[in-house]
């Protein structure tokens, strides 16, 4: 197999040949780094927030749509079906790269940050990748600028022609797709922090609704995740038993500040996600089917909450 960012890198050469299609913007920066706007001066798009997913996972998942009911209302919904849960979830689509310069501030997600590999995640995983191309999602409400494209060539160690930076709102059509897209990995990264091993999680298939596009990026951080807990649904088939981990802990349903959408509990803590319980930021309701052993199913939908947060 190859590295997950040459295989971003190869889905990035298709995105760039198809721009039009996809209504994206590309735009070479100073340095020859590229910047792909898929949803910041421009609407963004459902294929374009499908190409995306694919990129943040490196080719190694499956991503579609379908329609399913939210209350009455029919809603595009997006699934995510990978067997490399943990190179492709957690080692490459996972958000964990805060991007700060003195004019920009966004969060990168991508294989990129195997590159770096600093997070707690790719020593459990034993994953850490060298290459001359790194592909870093940046969601944020500006385009990546040169001192960015900079900033990530310096700490990947790649030259900066190699630096591709797919970048998009979260009040964007495409924000909305690719946050739906990210059950599965809420799953697997959740299962990973109670203890689980998560190179025994052989299969990871996730399903959330497209929130409708907020006004704002604050708005849309509310809607996007309230549509991941509240209405996200997610099956693992897993290779050794979960007994030692406390599965119920797995879903949003544990956090204290259930049952609610989530705009009032995140002004409530001034925004401040680090007091919020992690489990709120869990998927909705998980199935864990353990190979040639028992399968357990946690936690539950709320119609009714994302009706409210969606203004249906």
């Amino acid at each position: 197999m190859n590295t997950l960012n040459r295989m971003a890198t190869e889905l990035v050469d298709e995105a760039i040949d198809f721009a039009d299609e996809l209504t994206i913007d590309v735009h070479a920066l100073e340095g020859d780094a590229a910047v792909l706007d898929f949803g910041v001066e421009v609407p963004g798009a459902v294929e374009a927030g499908l190409v995306l997913a694919e990129l943040q996972t490196a080719g190694l998942a499956t991503v579609q749509t379908g329609m399913e009911r939210v209350g009455d209302a029919p809603l595009t919904h997006v699934e995510l079906a990978t067997d490399h849960p943990a190179l492709a979830l957690l080692c490459s689509q996972k958000g964990g790269w805060e991007l700060t310069t003195e004019n920009f501030e966004g969060l990168g997600s991508g294989p990129a940050r195997a590159l770096v590999a600093e997070e707690d995640i790719f020593g459990r995983i034993g994953y850490r990748e060298e290459e001359q191309f790194a592909v870093l999602a940046v969601e944020t409400d500006q385009l990546p600028d040169q001192a960015v494209a900079a900033q990530v060539a310096e700490r990947t160690g790649v030259p900066e022609t190699g630096v591709f930076l797919p970048a998009f709102a979260t009040a964007s059509v495409t924000g909305s797709v690719v946050s739906a897209a990210r059950a599965a990995e809420l799953a697997v990264f959740r299962l990973a922090e109670l203890g689980y091993d998560p190179a025994e999680v052989l299969s990871a298939n996730g399903r959330a609704p497209v929130a409708p596009v907020a006004a704002d990026e604050a708005s849309a951080m509310a809607r996007t995740t309230d549509a991941l807990a509240y209405g996200s649904e997610v099956h693992l088939t897993v290779d050794e038993p979960v007994d030692d981990i406390d599965v119920d802990e797995i879903p949003s349903v544990a956090g204290a500040e259930y049952g609610r959408p989530l705009e009032g509990v995140f002004e409530d803590v001034d925004w401040a996600f680090a007091e919020l319980p992690v489990e709120l930021f869990g998927p909705a309701k998980v199935t864990v089917d353990v190979v040639g052993g028992d399968t357990h199913v946690v936690g539950e939908t709320s119609g009714d909450v994302l009706a409210e947060s969606f203004g249906l």
